[in-house]
């Protein structure tokens, strides 16, 4: 489990680096570094339970019992806090996005990190291609559509114009 939980939270910090324009808050990590620290601790802790039930020591068993509730605690604690946070935390997540996507141009490395973050989640916008049309860029432009990386994959000669939505 400890092994298990190290990788989750190491691929949680290497993504990140895809995403780090959209995540302003440096606090975004925390939950990855959370992770890793609750896997070493959690290693320790089997480290000690293996060790209590090689030599049968009541000792060494009743601590562990008690370090075990104590993370079980904690895990219900986290769950609750974050089922109560998470509208908070999703509104947090949007108006960065916005922030990010307004400073879209097509050339700087915000703009980069949005088409990337289209094209892998095959998306258009914070909620849809229609986001595009209070952005800066898009008032711009005035050619009446949006970045070629809100369109489908599957279609060909795509420009992106909003007369044509099916193709985004």
């Amino acid at each position: 489990a400890a092994a298990g939980l190290s990788y989750v939270g190491g691929y949680v910090i290497n993504t990140y680096k895809s995403y780090d324009n959209f995540l302003q808050d440096k606090y975004a990590l925390l939950p990855a570094v959370i992770i890793i620290c609750v896997a070493v601790v959690m290693f320790i802790i089997g480290l000690i339970g293996c060790c209590a039930t090689f030599r049968e020591s009541r000792v060494g068993l009743g601590l562990f019992l008690a370090i075990i509730l104590v993370i079980f605690i904690a895990e219900v604690s986290a769950f609750v806090l974050g089922f109560v946070y998470r509208e908070k935390v999703k509104n947090d997540v949007q108006g960065t996005m916005r922030s990010v996507f307004e400073k879209y141009d097509g050339k700087n490395p915000e703009s980069t990190v949005v088409d990337y973050l289209q094209e892998q989640l095959h998306c258009c916008g914070v909620k849809n291609y229609s986001d595009w049309t209070t952005t800066q860029w898009f008032n711009s432009t005035g050619n009446n559509s949006v970045p070629r990386s809100c369109c489908r994959q599957d279609v060909k000669n795509c420009t992106g114009r909003l007369d044509q939505p099916q193709e985004l």
